[in-house]
């Protein structure tokens, strides 16, 4: 390099350092008062140096920022076609670590009201046990079946209608799953759990997803530990199968009534009733 060109560089090497210590000296003017301070005199820096600003970690958003959660419109529709609405949407569960369990919802159950003989409200009937199914469409039924087991349930339009969920595709959280499951679920305590077995009934799911008695009536749609999201469309339309309901022999004609849905083909349905697969796939 000959001499002119070392004089070049040195010239740029010292616009450069003098443009360094200029910005120093206006950061060292600028006041700084706590954390707005502070962020104001790094501004102009990350800026020059084209360096984005803080984003907010998606850890630490609120479930209600979600784009993709359902609100109380969703819910606000009768027994029946909430139960299908439900099918493919991802149940989401926040656990208190900050864990996220995530299940594709697969099978439902609708329960219409006080004229279902197999409703809990059948004859209108209104208890402190069941108050959370005559509540605002979204709001979490939780009862507990052989002193032991949970089943969630989420009202819908209608006074005493309600949606029971009753299987799950596990999404996210497997291994949780499994840990809850395990260290609630009774007998065969030392066979390790298929990833189909974890969410195929109403009160798996519970046990998988940690929920208890404590969820009953609270919002499915405002709640921080439990919500629903919209589900990504996959590519074709799945079979839905409206079978009878399983379970509720001793609710007369109510006991054959396809109020139960599900995908078919699903391996994570807790029970196959081939019957109403073949009424499905037949042409009207």
């Amino acid at each position: 390099m000959g001499a002119r060109g070392g004089a070049r560089l040195s010239q740029k090497v010292g616009r450069k350092k003098r443009r360094l210590a200029e910005g120093r000296a206006e950061l060292q003017q600028r006041p700084a008062e706590g954390a707005e301070g502070r962020a104001e005199q790094q501004r102009p820096l990350a800026e020059a140096l084209h360096i984005p600003g803080p984003q907010r970690s998606i850890y630490f958003m609120s479930s209600k920022d979600s784009p993709a959660r359902l609100g109380t419109e969703f819910f606000n529709q009768p027994a029946v076609s909430l139960a299908r609405a439900f099918l493919g949407q991802v149940l989401v569960r926040r656990l208190a670590d900050g864990t996220e369990l995530r299940g594709r919802i697969v099978e439902t159950e609708a329960y219409v009201g006080p004229e279902d003989e197999a409703a809990h409200s059948r004859g209108g009937r209104q208890t402190p046990r069941n108050r959370g199914m005559f509540m605002r469409p979204g709001t979490l039924y939780v009862y507990i079946i052989y002193g032991m087991y949970c089943c969630m349930n989420v009202s819908s339009q209608g006074d005493g209608a309600c949606v029971l969920l009753r299987a799950l595709e596990p999404l996210g959280g497997l291994d949780a799953m499994r840990q809850l499951r395990c260290a609630l679920r009774k007998g065969t305590a030392g066979r390790a759990l298929k990833d189909r077995e974890l969410c195929s009934g109403p009160s798996k799911l519970c046990q998988a997803l940690a929920i208890d008695k404590s969820f009953d009536q609270r919002d499915l749609a405002r709640d921080e530990a439990l919500w629903l999201e919209r589900s990504t469309p996959g590519p074709g339309v799945p079979t839905v199968v409206a079978a009878a309901r399983v379970g509720i022999g001793q609710a007369g004609e109510w006991a054959q009534k396809p109020l139960r849905f599900y995908i078919q083909g699903s391996p994570w349905v807790s029970v196959v009733d081939r019957m109403a697969e073949q009424r499905a796939c037949s042409p009207e």
